[in-house]
């Protein structure tokens, strides 16, 4: 295994947006066994130190391909487009404006006679436009003259992952009062 070994190779997976969560477990497993630190306690300095590197490596590589907005922009980084998390580039006025409302529903919900069902509706809402937009990222991302349009997609991603966390907080919220 090498360290800087693509995350889909190092897992035997298609280098694709959807992959088989199960496939990725069970090669995590199998990586684990054949490189944890505890395996080389009695090894050499040197072999202890890239036991624990690797496992590092894979431990990043799992994360990040469990995770769909990690997922998205790995696969990105892969074809040369990297996200910076300050990126002043513009973004659709229309996207800017869904966001200002959802997050003013997402203020006034708690004060509303059934804020369970708002939160709901809320988070159906925003889970549907997240659906698409894994379409829009997918279909982008398989046309090399289209990689600009992909990344206009990971970026309005990130501001829903963001909102989708802030309405599980506010359902955790809810259920404690």
């Amino acid at each position: 295994m090498q360290l800087e070994q693509n995350f889909f190779k190092l897992f035997d997976l298609a280098e694709d947006y959807h992959l088989d969560i199960h496939q990725l477990s069970d090669r995590y497993r199998v990586l684990q066994k054949e490189t944890h630190p505890d395996r080389f306690a009695q090894g050499s300095e040197r072999e202890q130190l890239i036991a624990v590197q690797y496992t590092a490596h894979i431990n990043e590589a799992l994360n990040t391909l469990k995770t769909p907005l990690k997922r998205a922009q790995y696969l990105l980084k892969l074809r040369g487009k990297e996200l910076c998390p300050e990126s002043s580039a513009p973004m659709e006025p229309m996207f800017l404006m869904q966001q200002m409302e959802w997050r003013e529903s997402l203020e006034h919900i708690s004060k509303s006679d059934d804020p369970e069902a708002e939160l709901e509706a809320l988070d159906d809402e925003v889970a549907s436009t997240w659906r698409q937009m894994e379409k829009d990222f997918i279909a982008a991302l398989s046309n090399e003259s289209e990689l600009e349009q992909a990344v206009s997609t990971v970026r309005k991603m990130q501001f829903l992952d963001k909102l989708r966390h802030e309405i599980e907080q506010a359902e955790d919220e809810l259920l404690d009062d």
